[in-house]
């Protein structure tokens, strides 16, 4: 027999009470990521949220995914939509938090042949979409990858509650291949 999923409190399976939750959401916070934006154009306007949760799903076909909280204001307007994975280089915080809710200068955009990116990023994946699945509180976007590129420099990170730079290694993969 399985047990199901209980927090300390002896709580609703698969729930956690709010002192574990956050307890939980503060060991994820111990995992360093990358920092990217997902960039679309909705219905009515542009958008752009920012990211931590990305990740490669597939060499052949390439495909990579996102994970949106619904609570994201433009979380509904992406479903079936064409969007970029922007990755940002560590001088690029501003735009980190212009997308997440503390608005600055509006950013440079690129006019991609899938989706708009943002200029000068680190990376970008166009994406066309390729499914989407339930992940409980978040909507996992999976996109397959019809274009994308890169630029040298270092790369922004998060981790513990705060941004971080991952130096750009001396010897690129490339040279490897």
């Amino acid at each position: 027999m399985i047990a199901h999923p209980r927090d300390h409190a002896g709580g609703v399976p698969g729930r956690l009470s709010a002192p574990r939750s956050n307890h939980f959401r503060g060991s994820l916070g111990r995992f360093a990521t990358g920092v990217a934006i997902v960039t679309f154009d909705g219905v009515t306007k542009r958008h752009g949220i920012t990211v931590n949760s990305f990740t490669s799903v597939s060499m052949d076909p390439p495909l990579v995914l996102v994970s949106i909280a619904r609570t994201a204001r433009a979380h509904d307007e992406l479903d079936g939509r064409p969007f970029t994975v922007n990755i940002l280089g560590a001088e690029q915080r501003h735009l980190a938090m212009h997308f997440a809710g503390s608005p600055g200068p509006e950013p440079l955009w690129v006019e991609g042949d899938t989706a708009p990116r943002l200029s000068n990023v680190l990376a970008y994946f166009e994406c066309k979409p390729w499914a989407a699945y339930d992940g409980g509180d978040h909507t996992l976007y999976i996109g397959e990858v019809v274009d994308f590129n890169y630029r040298n420099g270092d790369a922004l990170a998060f981790a513990n509650g705060t941004f971080t730079t991952i130096p750009e290694s001396l010897l690129g993969m490339e040279d490897l291949l």
